[in-house]
């Protein structure tokens, strides 16, 4: 599941908002039980003052009768005598203080002996109970109206302390490593937001230093690198032409020719990966799998030995928006790869909708180097490269959205596939 991300200051007001809502529920809680503790404390002792005061009258005249109200009901029980006015419930009582229901009216109920009479004293509390659903009512209409109002307040707070940092977001967002002086802290007082502006104004120095030694950099590689090899290719394809080199002359200048080739191509790719992939950036034409495929085996077929049998099935023609040169570092590295490690066997081209295959029968990858396999300058075992070529591919299918799976049994062969989500 996806976790929302919601603003700082959503986040604040809802803080704020949770902080008022259990202030108030605690402050009502303590409010509502000392109340109800209050009210019981009241009907007890009214209870008491009531009995105390029929018993006084009682001494006085033998015949006065027990309290009968809405509120307090008495009642008196004397050995000997009849009990039929008396509910059965109370004659059950031993002295002390109860809290039961009769006739679905609550009572508290206070019991009282003296001599040989019993005294029984009952409180309804039927409005007592009322008077506390109702106030219980105003309690929580209260934590409600604390809790939006401590919502609104830290709406209103959080939007006074987000600001600043609002401001430096969009002054971050807009600035640019190219620009000539970073005015992210400009107007910031010393404060932290203040420090993070002028962080982010030397990170933005640096980052433009930086911008500025790599475009001299590539610059001077371009030209530097391309250059020599250019002269080199020049010469190499003269000699090529020449008719008085004997076959034996003729392979080494092929070997040197097909070295300055891929030293070309390579840094063609270098250069590109080199550069940043911006939005803005002009749309690379469609390249043609099927044919850069062609390409490629052609330039590489002289890595096949004479007992390996290579095979390609065109089973679809896709076409992908990408540069030809690094689409043909990739597929290149794959089937290089399959000629290579391949003595004797045969590899199978297989190029399909939205994916290409390369399985060999060769000599396979240790099971614990497999997952190494796309690291920078990592060689396995059995290799013979310097251990860039794959890393280079997993960069290259990083900028693309492609993906590349490889999976290899030691003496019994490797299936790379190459995968064009990025460009289904």
């Amino acid at each position: 599941m996806t976790s929302v991300r919601h603003s700082l200051r959503f986040r604040l007001a809802s803080t704020f908002a949770v902080f008022g809502a259990l202030v108030s529920l605690l402050l009502s809680l303590g409010l509502f039980f000392t109340a109800h503790n209050l009210g019981e404390r009241l009907m007890d002792e009214t209870l008491r003052a009531e009995i105390e005061d029929y018993m006084s009258r009682r001494s006085r005249n033998p015949n006065s009768l027990p309290p009968a109200t809405i509120s307090v009901r008495g009642y008196v029980h004397v050995p000997g005598r009849g009990a039929e006015n008396i509910p059965p419930e109370l004659l059950r009582l031993n002295p002390g203080k109860y809290q039961l229901t009769l006739a679905n009216i609550p009572y508290r109920v206070a019991v009282v002996d003296q001599g040989d009479e019993r005294y029984v004293m009952l409180f309804n509390e039927m409005r007592q109970r009322q008077r506390e659903e109702l106030f219980l009512i105003y309690l929580v209409a209260g934590a409600l109206i604390m809790t939006l109002v401590s919502a609104a307040i830290g709406w209103w707070l959080a939007g006074r302390v987000v600001a600043p940092v609002a401001t430096l977001a969009r002054r971050v967002d807009k600035a640019r490593p190219e620009d000539e002086v970073p005015d992210v802290a400009k107007g910031f007082s010393s404060d932290e937001i203040g420090k993070l502006a002028r962080v982010f104004d030397g990170y933005l120095r640096r980052m433009r230093a930086f911008m500025d030694r790599e475009r001299a950099f590539t610059a001077d590689v371009s030209h530097e690198l391309r250059t020599p090899l250019a002269i080199i290719q020049g010469a190499v394809e003269l000699m090529e032409e020449d008719d008085s080199l004997d076959e034996k002359q003729q392979k080494r200048i092929a070997r040197v020719g097909r070295a300055a080739r891929q030293m070309i191509d390579l840094t063609a790719a270098l250069l590109l990966m080199a550069r940043e992939k911006t939005s803005d950036e002009p749309v690379e034409q469609e390249c043609d799998v099927c044919d850069v495929v062609r390409d490629v085996v052609e330039a590489h077929r002289y890595l096949v030995s004479a007992t390996t049998n290579v095979e390609i099935d065109y089973r679809s023609r896709p076409r992908i928006s990408a540069e030809r040169t690094l689409l043909s570092i990739v597929i290149a590295n794959l089937i290089r790869n399959a000629f290579t490690y391949t003595e004797s066997g045969s590899v199978f081209i297989q190029v399909d909708d939205n994916c290409l295959t390369v399985t060999d029968t060769g000599r396979g990858i240790h099971e614990e180097e497999i997952g190494k396999v796309f690291q920078r300058h990592f060689k396995g075992s059995t290799s013979t490269g310097a251990g860039i070529g794959l890393s280079l591919v997993k960069r290259i299918c990083d900028r693309y959205g492609w993906e590349t799976v490889i999976d290899s049994t030691e003496g019994r062969g490797t299936a790379a596939q190459l995968f064009f989500i990025g460009n289904s």
